[in-house]
């Protein structure tokens, strides 16, 4: 690690810790813009932040980004674009036109399609802010047995392919990847600064792991140095949601 990148770490007991604070982002895992538009309104000022995936792009079109941007909320628009670098390009200019403040792409699609993505969303910037890009390394709900089984190999290391994945990433230019919180912690130390990382998968202590497999709490995911981390039925399904969010954010203070 340089000194440079060094510089602006500081360490803990579970690993290294980026010195900005971790910014919460809440999933809107729900099928229609009035049901995302009511956990926004219950949130307040709690959350600033949301994540807009599958369910609700396909049953509210790209509309809802809008929405959330006019209640004054940013959005990670997480569709993990995978396809050839052209196809790419365009989806990430359009995700940019349309108000998206964070993308996914998968980084197994390559560093063509990788930096395709970027320039895509360099292209479609509103106020000449592009969305960051964010590479999708190995997704939380996978173990190595089952990464094993869907590349067609015997052993697998999760934490390896994670590393190797967040190289070409790095080398692709974006401006972070998507990985667990336990490879967090190995990505920052061996890359420092030089990529953020968001960490989906987290959960409070006592919460159910849903079909999550790798799975942080918000305070371990923190200590590992995640940029942003993303929070779904852990908050949205508890049974008092606001009081699920503040301890969100108390861990992560």
């Amino acid at each position: 690690m340089t000194t440079s990148r060094t510089a602006s770490m500081t360490s803990s007991s579970t690993g290294w810790r980026a010195s900005a604070a971790t910014v919460p982002i809440v999933a809107l895992d729900v099928p229609n813009t009035e049901s995302a538009l009511m956990i926004v309104s219950h949130m307040g000022d709690l959350c600033r932040f949301y994540k807009v995936a599958g369910e609700l792009f396909t049953g509210a079109g790209p509309a809802v980004v809008q929405s959330l941007v006019d209640h004054g909320s940013r959005v990670f628009l997480d569709l993990k674009f995978h396809d050839i670098p052209n196809t790419v390009r365009g989806a990430a200019r359009s995700a940019a036109r349309i108000g998206a403040s964070i993308i996914s792409v998968h980084a197994t699609g390559g560093r063509r399609m990788m930096q395709a993505a970027v320039e895509g969303a360099a292209q479609g910037a509103r106020d000449g802010k592009p969305p960051e890009v964010f590479a999708v390394t190995v997704l939380t709900s996978l173990d190595a047995q089952m990464i094993g089984e869907a590349w067609g190999r015997a052993r697998v290391n999760v934490r390896d392919e994670v590393l190797r994945l967040a190289d070409a990433a790095r080398a692709s230019g974006v401006s972070g990847i998507v990985c667990g919180g336990e490879e967090a912690a190995d990505v920052r130390a061996q890359y420092g600064d030089s990529l953020k990382l968001l960490v989906p998968g987290v959960r409070l202590s006592g919460s159910s792991s849903n079909d999550q497999v790798r799975v942080v709490t918000p305070r371990e995911a923190a200590a590992a140095g995640a940029s942003y981390i993303v929070v779904g039925r852990t908050v949205t399904a508890a049974p008092a949601v606001r009081d699920a969010m503040r301890q969100v954010m108390a861990e992560i203070s």
